[in-house]
């Protein structure tokens, strides 16, 4: 035989045959074994001698045997398998722990993140705080990260047709007050209370511009103002150092963390929503996911958060959010 200048591309399947010939000694135990058909098997084989330029088996019709370059072959064909074994184990589903970002502690996402914990116990679901889903999706794209929360048509396109998202929530929201602001007696704040104000809505921050948009949209025609960038504050302690500085309303929403010298009002006349999806790396298999989009569904429909008050505002088309949610 001449030995083939392919044979460096060797298939595992080849390689499978070999062995598990080499270990029955019958090809058709070998062929049961495998689950094919004995004249696939046998078909294999040949292939895999033509590729080595090497007879493999001393085939009579009472026995088979190894050559000597059969057995030559072996010890190979056993280590290469492994690797391979080893190979596929380091990248079945839920093999490694799901990273998923949960934006900032204190949101409704970490509760989906311990709810997901009890239902796949045997999973690791490790916490992130990236703090916008733009700069999050970036670190998905890039491997770094699993699963995030956020306004997932608040996404470049180019960005989405690369994602998969499950819609989770209609998120109430609401405006974190300097506890002495006029507005910080009332229980909730009507929109055009704000008239006039100058609002932090993460203008500047690169890693949130979905919301700064989402922000623009619900300002518009309603005198109220993005205010300008601050400071990149990492931490709560820091933003709220920021915050306290410039005495600044910040837009938000209803679950923010409480913060000493400020209060938290829920917007109303209309409710401004914001949606908030489930966003993952197209093709991701992994327990994890499963979990917490089975937690996401579970806690939404346990309290409500698929439905919309009556007098609500959303952005008009909204990518990802179901249909009927248009306003």
């Amino acid at each position: 035989m001449v030995s083939s200048p392919y044979a460096h591309d060797i298939e595992p399947r080849l390689l499978r045959a070999f062995v598990s010939v080499a270990d029955e000694l019958h090809f058709t135990r070998a062929a049961a074994r495998l689950y094919v058909a004995q004249q696939a098997l046998s078909r294999d084989i040949r292939r895999l001698e033509r590729e080595l330029g090497a007879e493999l088996f001393v085939r009579t019709t009472r026995q088979v045997s190894l050559t000597p370059d059969g057995e030559r072959l072996l010890p190979y064909a056993r280590r290469v398998l492994a690797a391979c074994d080893e190979l596929a184990d380091a990248f079945r589903p839920g093999s490694r722990a799901l990273l998923v970002d949960v934006n900032s502690p204190g949101l409704a996402h970490s509760r989906v993140l311990e709810r997901a914990r009890e239902l796949a116990p045997e999973q690791e679901l490790m916490a992130r705080y990236e703090s916008g889903l733009t700069g999050a999706a970036a670190q998905i794209l890039a491997g770094r990260l699993d699963v995030s929360f956020g306004r997932y048509g608040g996404l470049e396109p180019a960005t989405r047709a690369r994602l998969a998202s499950q819609f989770v929530r209609y998120e109430p929201m609401a405006v974190v007050l300097p506890a002495d602001h006029p507005l910080a007696e009332r229980e909730t704040v009507p929109l055009a209370a704000l008239a006039g104000e100058s609002v932090y809505a993460g203008a500047g921050n690169d890693r949130t511009p979905e919301w700064t948009g989402l922000a623009a949209r619900l300002f518009a025609g309603r005198g109220i103002a993005i205010a300008p960038p601050a400071p990149m504050a990492v931490g709560k302690e820091e933003f709220q150092r920021i915050m306290a500085k410039l005495r600044t309303p910040v837009l938000a929403v209803v679950d923010f963390p409480p913060m000493p010298g400020s209060v938290l009002r829920p917007l109303v006349d209309p409710v401004p929503l914001s949606p908030v999806s489930l966003v993952w790396r197209k093709g991701l298999r992994h327990p994890g996911l499963d979990a917490l989009r089975a937690a996401a569904t579970e806690i939404g429909a346990r309290e409500g958060w698929l439905e919309r008050p009556k007098d609500a505002w959303l952005p008009e088309g909204e990518p990802g959010v179901p249909p009927t949610a248009a306003a």
